[in-house]
């Protein structure tokens, strides 16, 4: 779907906008029992730059193709936060905590591809 991958395009964008590093897509358009069609799983290094890569997700999304968040949680604590785009999920963690829920491997049946970091 084109719509969709614009939407990605544009959250990856803004995941490096903030230096957000590690961005994975996850398609799970081919499991039945995902929650949604794709993850975008990212991280950052401090509580502070993963809700910074969150937020700026959500302004270069907003300002670029006029698409809110449906809702986005955990951005208080910030050592995981979720942006919910219906079909498309956006993941940033801090690494530790990236590594213990290991969404890569839960949802391993799932076509995964690595985006390069920038630098």
């Amino acid at each position: 779907m084109t719509q969709s991958k614009d939407l990605q395009q544009l959250i990856i964008e803004g995941i490096h906008e903030r230096k957000g590093r590690g961005v994975t897509v996850v398609d799970l358009s081919s499991i039945e029992s995902a929650a949604a069609s794709r993850f975008i799983i990212a991280e950052g290094n401090s509580a502070t730059q993963t809700a910074a890569i969150a937020e700026s997700v959500a302004e270069y999304v907003l300002k670029n193709s006029g698409v809110k968040p449906y809702a986005i949680d955990g951005d208080t604590v910030g050592d995981w936060v979720i942006l919910d785009y219906g079909d498309t999920w956006v993941h940033v963690f801090l690494p530790e905590v990236r590594q213990r829920y290991n969404l890569e491997e839960l949802w391993s049946d799932a076509a995964i591809s690595h985006v390069p970091d920038l630098d």
